[in-house]
């Protein structure tokens, strides 16, 4: 290159020109090229992934055509089937839980059962409306819970108090009611116990909570709040929070969180604490979480269904082994010394694992108690007939109130 070309160059800032067969790039325009070439990708993918929503779609419709015929099956018989079958959609998962480890499935336990819960429901609406009966308002606890389990396409059906529950699903107008059985901080809900002795139902199914609370508000700041509502019970478990980060808060009690929150939703300066669900259902803004003092809080609520130690009985099949199920039982014993030890004495005999024994006082009868137990297995399996017998022999009563699937709190 002569130096009149260097020249030249040396004008255009050290880039070659056309002529010169190499052209540089800038900084913005590799950028560019970078920005184009992701962005080609990712609409391909993005393309991929449209594909795969239609044939997901595609499925789950084939999917909800034969749910119908299910609903259609179970009413053709001579007994109408009940549309929830807490034993079919535990082997489902199970089964779906098998096959994505084997496969080396991305997805976490947890989110698998989230999706399929939800088809789940949708699936039972198709086959019949599922009324399901709580203690309400809207938002509680027990609604939230009641969501978990069963999904947002049941009809929830919410009533002033658990005797109401019971009514409620004792006399057939609500297929399922949830109530609370106990809490690993507060204990057992007595007066539930003492309701089953007093209404036609028995138990389908149980799910454990976690109750973890948040403060909500209307106000984006939490130095603006001077009063802070909520029921008795989520004061006390978030007490220590309170006195550290709201010292001169007013404290005031409300007979649920739901009401707590809607109070405090139409107050300048006012706060609630609840579950983070209900802030969403209203809109309010989440100042802080998680407030309890305690964690490894849960609450353990068990399915109802209409039909008492007849409905409880019925045998259905299943391919749960007898470990997944769990059976429980109200049953009286004679007031005389040993008659709890012997009844005790057979469950160990029968090589069954009792996992819960809660005493009530017995309605009528002063002095006497009628006992709760859960036992870890299905206790009207052939394989325990023995032990079944031995129980009805050393008990002065003995009721069934449902063998169903073991849950676990996660």
């Amino acid at each position: 290159m002569n130096r009149d070309g260097q020249d030249e160059r040396d004008r255009r800032g050290g880039q070659e020109s056309p002529e010169d067969g190499i052209r540089a790039v800038s900084p913005r325009e590799a950028g560019a090229d970078a920005d184009a070439d992701t962005q080609a990708r990712l609409s391909a993918l993005r393309r991929d992934i449209n594909a795969v929503d239609e044939e997901l779609l595609t499925l789950l419709n084939r999917r909800a055509e034969l749910s119908v015929r299910v609903g259609e099956c179970k009413r053709s018989g001579g007994r109408s089937l009940a549309v929830f079958q807490p034993r079919r959609e535990r082997e489902i998962l199970d089964g779906l839980h098998r096959r994505n480890e084997a496969m080396g499935g991305m997805l976490p336990r947890q989110a698998v059962e989230h999706v399929w819960r939800e088809i789940f429901s949708s699936s039972r609406a198709l086959q019949q409306s599922v009324r399901v009966a709580f203690l309400g308002p809207e938002g509680t606890f027990s609604h939230l819970a009641a969501l978990e389990c069963l999904g947002h396409s049941a009809d929830m059906r919410p009533v002033d108090d658990f005797h109401t529950v019971f009514r409620e699903v004792a006399d057939a107008r609500c297929e399922l009611g949830l109530i609370p059985l106990e809490n690993t901080l507060h204990g057992t809900v007595g007066q539930n116990f003492d309701l089953f002795a007093e209404h036609a139902v028995h138990i389908v199914g149980e799910h454990y909570s976690r109750i973890t609370h948040c403060l909500m508000s209307a106000e984006a700041d939490l130095g603006l709040v001077r009063r802070v509502y909520s029921h008795p019970q989520p004061l006390g478990q978030c007490a220590g929070w309170l006195r550290a980060h709201l010292p001169g808060a007013s404290l005031l009690p409300e007979e649920s969180t739901a009401t707590a929150a809607r109070r405090a939703a139409g107050e300048a300066g006012a706060a609630a604490i609840g579950h983070p669900g209900l802030a969403a259902m209203l809109g309010l803004h989440v100042l802080a979480a998680p407030l309890e003092d305690a964690s490894g809080n849960w609450t353990r609520f068990v399915l109802i269904a209409p039909g008492g130690p007849e409905a409880a009985t019925v045998r259905t099949a299943s391919d749960l082994p007898d470990q997944g199920l769990k059976t429980s039982l109200l049953f009286t014993v004679p007031h005389r010394p040993g008659s709890l030890a012997a009844v005790l004495d057979v469950l160990a005999r029968g090589g069954v694992n009792m996992t819960k024994l809660e005493s009530r006082p017995l309605r009528g009868a002063a002095w006497q108690y009628v006992f709760f137990v859960d036992i870890g297995c299905d206790l009207l399996r052939p394989v325990h007939q023995d032990t079944m017998n031995a129980l009805t022999a050393a008990c002065q009563s003995v009721r069934v109130l449902g063998v169903y699937p073991q849950s676990e709190p996660h």
